[in-house]
Formats: structure tokens, C-alpha cells, sequence
């Protein structure tokens, strides 16, 4: 017998209402969430926050000290004689400027770019910066020295516990710069131990990267103190680090653009040395206005372009290239150490630890300045730049070589490939990617625009099978699933099995789908293939999640930036792409916004330039994180299995809140 459910019934989602609706303020998104603002295996990057500044200061010319305390506490203090926080009233917000600085989320002096702002070019512009290090801390004290007065401010978890006080500045103290002390807070962080390691290296590149600038660590503990300061900048700092002799004479220079410049903003530009070596781990740096870019982006991947047009330019004008040798980046930039330094004025990183940048015109930018310079540099020492080449070419030939033996043991088998495949010209495992399309109209476009020579495309009709509990010896009754598995040239098996990954001949394994949500189920699909019987792919690291773009943006000529076309791969990236127009002055709504429905829509330029493109994609390499085999399979029962429906309901009322999904 029915009944009906009292207005008092708790039965779940009967209390929701408006008043379920929360509105976090201030700094409380970051208490809330502090993963997705800084790093939390420790407290190093909240105090990076603190030390940027301090950088940026000395960038743009106004600090020649920088210093860095560890105290015996737990806190840590970073002290630079710059120009000191602003701490009168905000014209507008009507409270202290330095208390706006430390409170609020994307306040800072960052914003106001070109001639005339603040800073000309900072790190500090795409992430949250100290609000986050004072959210983080259970006691914060900021001391600001500036035009003759002192103020001191204190906070506690992000709130005021000492109000303002300035004072005249007495005898002896120094004239300006900012002093700021942090106790971050233990619960916050996985370990409260800031690295040693990470941190000196991140305090010795500041040295490396402004050079007569004093950088100093102390350590209270054990009354110790280290001090960088490098006059001979990155070659010096190379020299020191590169462990072979060079091949040829260390390569190094700068270039950057001027008020003539119709491509770049005035001042925009790359400082670069680059060591070539026979032996030996390269030593790789990048750097983006003294951001140290430890995932490398595009402006890396422009002193690969530069450094590997010249050298083909150079070989070809002596005809150095023997008959059968085809050259790639790769020959050019696997024997490379580097120390890359740039200047960009508006830089997109990925996420907001800055580890990676992804704006897409420094690949040009970096690549226009290196590319001329190395081709003058090798045409005047005709020697060094002949041994460069046989340095070059050794390489090629080791790498095809090695693609041989590969074809050679594939062709033994019995297996077909499937008609569908349009496969990559290529034998070099390495270098070799097979993207997993879907949809043929996609496929089609991704033919197009690919790089034939190591682009695979497998489009993908509808729906991948949901393998989770499928048997293996009826996997191949999906034909969907019998062609991937041919063509990536490995038989499916289980976490404890050893396969045969010689017939592998694909070194990425791409799943690319529509940046929608049905583009993400084929995505879980393909991802559940390939745990459950491919397991040793994913373990090896050759499997990745392509991530297209769902927004394109036609921006108008900016001053001296020309028309551009921009792309978010969601509202967040589009909101920030506004964002940075309207801080152009770029009149509102003369921009135009464009909507992918899928991949389908984008032509072959489109795709390759988002998606396809090496040097400009976004690429995730798909691994276990800490849940490891057993922890992973649990997650995916949950997901995919027959029998788990009230394991999935579970999951998505405690987590749907976490979700922002594209429909």
C-alpha cells in the first residue's frame, strides 16, 4: 500500500531550497577547494606567490636584493628592496590597497599592462597570487617600507587580526621593499616540509634569470646561508650545469621585438643559451617572465622550431644530408641543453601553478628571434656548424635504424590493418601517433590536417563497447574494438600479464573526442578499454586525452597586435579570453564567439592548429595517480558496472556539486 511522504519527510533533496544555495566570498573558495588554486603536496608554492612578487619587482627594475628566511617556527619570510605594497586607500574599494592585495582574489597590480602600468611584463597576472598564501596560512604579516613610512599589517587564515598601523620610518631602516612572513598552515598539506631541493633551485634560476641581483636563503636552524648572484647570466649558469663537453661552442643570444613590430608587443622577446652534447642527461630550463615553466609549452616548443629550422637550412645549403636520411625536430633537440628565457606580455598558462605555458604565439615569438640568429652563428663558423650536423644526422640515421628493426618485426605477423586507418609514413615508434577519432565526419578533417608523416588517424563509428565485463576472448566480436587493437599492434591482456609490446607501433595513443558530454562518455569508453586490457600501455605511458577547444574567439586588431583568432577548451578559458580583451580596450562586442558543436564542425586548419599541432595542443597523459591498479578498479566498477547503479547514484549526489558539465 502507497503512502505519501510528510512535509516534514528528511527523505533526500527534501530540504533543498534557496536557502541550499551557498555563496562563497572572499578568500573561502580557496579554504574550500585549495587544490585547484596551488599546489598541496607541500607549502612551496604559497610561499613562490610571495617570492614572484618580490622577482617582479626586480624585473622591472626597482629591486637589486631578494631574501629568503626559514625559520625555526615552521614560517618563512621573503623580504625584497623594491618599491614596497601600495598602502593608502583604493579609490574605489575604499579600504587599504595593501590589505586588497592580500584579501582579494585577483587583486593586484598586474592587470594594468603596457606603457604607463606598473608592470610592463610579470609572472604573476594568471594566477590568484598571495591571497592564496594568506588563505593558506594561519598567521601572515606583511611589513611595507614606502616614501618614508613604515605600515605594518597582520592577518590570521585570510582575515585582519592587527588593522593598519603607519609610521614614519626611523634612522637606519631602509628606504623601500616589502617584508612578508607566512606560517602556513599544516592541514592545508600533505607534508608541512617545504622541499630544500626545489626551493633552491627555484631561488638560484631568479639569480640565473636577472643577473647582478642578489638572492639570498638563510636558515635560522642551523645558522646557514647560501647566496646566488650570476654577472654572466644563462651561459654562466649553463657552463656549470652541463655535464659533457659541448660539441661546439655554447649558442646563446636575445632577441626582442620592437615599436615597429607588427606581430608583437614592444618588448616581447626570448634570452636563450643552448649546448649541444654527444653524452650526458640534458639539463632543460624554461622560463616565463621569471616563471620557471617546469612542464615546458609553447615557448619551448619555439626554440625547437628555431633551433631545428636553421640547422636544416644550414645542411641543406651545404648539402650535407646523405641520400635516404630524412631529418625531424626531435634530431636536432634530443642532444639540446637549454636555458630559455621569455618575455611575454599577456601569458596563458595551464592551471594556476603556472607549470606550463600555452599561449599560442610564442611559438612564433621565441622561434623568429632564434631561428635567424642560429642560421647567421652557423654560416659564420662553418666548422662548428658542419659538426652540428654530423651531431645531427648520427641521430637521424640511429632513429631510423631503430624504426627499422621495429617494421621489420611487425611485418612478420599475419595481421591486416584495417581499410579505415590512414596510417603515418613513419616507422619511428617514438614518434609515430595513432589518433582514436570520433565520428568519420572528424576523421575526415583530422586526415587532412594531420602531420602525414607521424599522424595515424582511426576514426571511430558511434559508441565504443562498454568492455568492463566483456570476456577477452570475446572482445574481438566488436569490430570497433578489433581494429584499435590491430592497429596499435598489441594483443589485449591483463595487469598481471607480461605482453609482447614489440609489435606496438605507435608511441602516442590519442583519444580524441568532442568536447561535449558525449565526447567525454566515449572518452571514460575508450579509457575503460584500455585499463581493463590494455593496462600495460597506460603503465608504459603511451596512452593520452586530446582536449579540443569548444569556444573559438575572432578578436579585432588590438594597437599593434594584429586580428586574432583565439580558442577556450571551456567557459573558464572563454571568460578569461573576455577578460584580457577587455583589458586591451578592446570596444565590447567587437569580438566574435564560436561555438564547435564538435570536431566535425572544425576544418583541417582549425583542427591542426588546436588539436594536432605538437607544438600548440594540449595533450594529457592518461596514468594512475595515487589510487593506484586496485584503487582505479574500484572507481571504475563504480562506473561502468552492470550491477552498480546504487554505487553510481551514490557518487553523484556526493560529488555532483564538484561537477560543471557542458550539455
Amino acid at each position: 500500500m502507497a503512502t505519501k511522504q510528510s512535509a516534514n519527510s528528511t527523505a533526500p533533496g527534501a530540504d533543498y531550497g534557496e536557502g541550499s544555495i551557498r555563496v562563497l566570498k572572499g578568500l573561502e573558495p580557496v579554504k574550500q577547494r585549495p587544490g585547484m588554486y596551488t599546489r598541496t603536496d607541500n607549502p612551496l608554492h604559497i610561499i613562490q606567490e610571495v617570492l614572484d612578487n618580490a622577482a617582479d619587482e626586480a624585473l622591472a627594475g626597482y629591486g637589486k636584493r631578494i631574501k629568503v628566511v626559514l625559520h625555526t617556527d615552521g614560517s618563512v619570510t621573503v623580504e625584497d628592496d623594491g618599491r614596497g605594497i601600495p598602502f593608502g586607500m583604493h579609490p574605489e574599494e575604499k579600504a587599504p590597497v595593501v590589505e586588497l592585495v592580500f584579501t582579494r582574489l585577483h587583486a593586484g597590480g598586474k592587470f594594468d599592462k603596457g606603457k604607463g602600468g606598473a608592470y610592463s611584463f610579470s609572472g604573476g597576472l594568471h594566477g590568484v597570487g598571495v591571497s592564496v598564501t594568506n588563505a593558506l596560512s594561519t598567521r601572515l604579516e606583511v611589513t611595507s617600507h614606502r616614501e618614508g613610512q613604515v605600515a605594518r599589517l597582520v592577518f590570521s587564515k585570510g582575515d585582519v587580526i592587527e588593522p593598519l598601523i603607519v609610521r614614519a620610518a626611523q634612522a637606519g631602516e631602509r628606504k623601500s621593499g616589502t617584508s612578508v612572513r607566512a606560517w602556513p598552515q599544516a592541514s592545508y598539506f600533505e607534508s608541512s616540509a617545504i622541499p630544500l631541493g626545489e626551493l633552491t633551485h627555484l631561488l638560484r634560476s631568479k639569480a640565473v634569470l636577472m643577473p647582478g641581483v642578489i638572492v639570498t636563503l638563510e636558515h635560522e636552524k642551523n645558522r646557514e646561508t647560501q647566496q646566488w648572484q650570476y654577472k654572466g647570466g644563462l651561459r654562466d649558469y649553463l657552463t656549470q650545469n652541463v655535464q659533457a663537453d659541448p660539441v661546439i661552442p655554447l649558442f646563446d643570444g636575445e632577441g626582442f621585438a620592437d615599436s615597429a613590430s607588427d606581430s608583437f608587443a614592444e618588448g616581447e622577446g626570448a634570452t636563450w643559451c643552448v649546448a649541444f652534447t654527444e653524452e650526458g642527461q640534458p639539463v632543460r630550463e624554461s622560463y616565463v617572465n621569471l616563471i620557471p615553466t617546469t612542464a615546458g609549452g609553447t615557448h619551448d616548443s619555439g626554440l625547437r622550431d628555431g633551433l631545428f629550422t636553421a640547422v636544416k637550412s644550414f645542411i641543406e645549403l651545404h648539402a650535407l644530408l646523405p641520400k635516404g636520411v630524412k631529418l625531424l625536430p626531435e634530431d636536432v633537440f634530443a642532444r639540446a641543453s637549454y636555458v630559455l628565457s621569455a618575455k611575454v606580455l599577456d601569458p596563458q598558462f595551464q592551471g594556476q601553478i603556472k607549470e606550463r605555458l600555452n599561449s599560442r604565439d610564442a611559438v612564433r615569438l621565441v622561434s623568429s628571434f632564434v631561428r635567424p640568429a642560429l642560421e647567421l652563428w652557423l654560416n659564420q663558423h662553418v666548422e662548428h656548424g658542419k659538426k652540428l650536423a654530423e651531431l645531427v644526422i648520427k641521430a637521424a640515421q640511429s632513429r631510423q635504424k631503430a624504426g627499422q628493426k621495429v617494421e621489420k618485426r611487425k611485418g612478420s605477423g599475419v595481421a591486416v590493418l584495417p581499410g579505415k586507418l590512414t596510417d603515418c609514413e613513419s616507422r619511428d615508434l617514438s614518434h609515430n601517433e595513432l589518433f582514436l577519432v570520433e565520428g568519420d565526419s572528424a576523421g575526415g578533417s583530422a586526415k587532412m590536417g594531420r602531420d602525414k608523416e607521424s599522424q595515424a588517424i582511426l576514426p571511430l563509428r558511434g559508441k565504443v563497447l562498454n568492455t568492463w565485463e566483456v570476456e577477452r576472448d570475446r572482445l574481438f566480436a566488436n569490430n570497433e574494438i578489433h581494429d584499435i587493437a590491430v592497429a596499435i599492434g598489441v594483443d589485449p591482456h591483463g595487469p598481471n600479464d607480461t605482453p609482447d609490446l614489440s609489435g606496438l607501433r605507435y608511441g602516442k595513443i590519442c583519444i580524441l573526442s568532442d568536447a561535449d558530454v558525449d565526447g567525454s562518455h566515449i572518452q571514460v569508453l575508450l579509457l575503460t578499454l584500455f585499463f581493463r586490457h590494455f593496462p600495460k600501455l597506460i603503465e608504459a605511458g603511451h596512452l593520452y586525452v586530446a582536449r579540443p577547444p569548444l569556444f573559438r574567439v575572432d578578436a579585432p586588431a588590438r594597437g599593434k597586435k594584429p586580428a586574432a583568432k583565439m580558442y577556450a577548451l571551456d567557459e573558464g578559458e572563454l571568460t578569461a579570453i573576455l577578460d584580457k580583451l577587455r583589458k586591451d580596450n578592446v570596444r565590447e562586442n567587437s569580438w566574435s564567439i564560436s561555438r564547435f558543436k564538435g570536431l566535425g564542425e572544425m576544418s583541417a586548419v582549425q583542427l591542426w592548429d588546436t588539436t594536432l599541432n605538437p607544438d600548440t595542443r594540449r595533450l594529457l597523459p592518461v596514468t594512475l595517480g595515487e589510487l593506484g591498479v586496485l584503487g582505479t578498479e574500484v572507481e571504475f566498477n563504480k562506473l561502468m558496472g552492470k550491477g552498480e547503479a546504487a554505487a553510481r547514484r551514490e557518487l553523484m549526489e556526493l560529488n555532483a556539486d564538484d561537477i560543471e558539465v557542458d550539455i
